[in-house]
């Protein structure tokens, strides 16, 4: 592989959805995701609801070079990428007077979440429409509205997992949103409770939702069709 190319704050993120294609190879895909783990790297695979994909795999780590290996693996295995997203994880400007033990999650966070096997992904961007410019605003004005946005969704902890990831010049939209619940009435209660906020309300734009469960690479594999020979 080429010389690591790595973020000087936090870890690439690489979400990658796939469609398991006739002949696909489950012990090379196994191969794959263990080839790409370890050295502070991490692959959570899970399994999606409905037409979008059937696997979900989450990759982050410091060296984005390993985190092509991972697609480049997959895709020689003979699952299709039907949609991806690249990000890296970060601290947000409103947070980053807080305690260093309480950034460092954010930065290098530890997945999966214990007890949490929902999960559902999207990517979100601030609105720039006149009248509602984001972009526009004064930053004490962004920092209340994040506090109260926060603070809603302190409510779930516990039950919710948040992992906020950033992708402005990245791709397409400015973040990405991962999150892990207990169940999936925790996900759809938290982004509805959360789409309240004024934050949200008037200055988010979201794109499209993937939903899933969290399992071993080899039972996510299987419940696609591509059973170990």
């Amino acid at each position: 592989m080429p010389e690591a190319l790595s973020p000087d704050t936090g870890w690439g993120v690489l979400h990658l959805f796939c469609r398991a294609r006739a002949g696909a190879d489950a012990e090379a895909v196994i191969a794959a995701v263990k080839a790409a783990q370890g050295e502070d790297h991490q692959v959570i695979a899970f399994s999606l609801l409905g037409h979008k994909a059937d696997v979900g795999l989450l990759a982050l780590g410091p060296d984005l070079w390993r985190l092509r290996s991972l697609q480049t693996g997959v895709q020689a295995a003979g699952l299709e990428v039907v949609s991806s997203y690249v990000s890296l994880t970060e601290v947000s400007e409103y947070a980053k007077g807080m305690p260093a033990e309480m950034l460092n999650p954010r930065l290098h966070p530890q997945l999966p979440p214990e007890g949490m096997r929902a999960i559902c992904f999207y990517p979100m961007s601030k609105r720039r429409n006149p009248g509602q410019n984001w972009y526009e605003l004064a930053y004490e004005e962004r920092e209340r509205l994040m506090y109260g946005h926060g603070k809603s969704g302190r409510a779930f902890r516990g039950r919710v997992l948040q992992l906020v990831t950033g992708s402005t010049g990245l791709d397409d939209y400015e973040w990405g949103v991962t999150l892990f619940g207990v169940g999936p009435d925790d996900l759809k209660d938290v982004v509805y409770t959360l789409r309240f906020d004024e934050a949200s309300a008037r200055y988010a734009e979201f794109g499209p939702f993937f939903t899933g469960m969290v399992a071993d690479v080899g039972e996510v594999l299987a419940a696609a069709g591509m059973g170990l020979g």
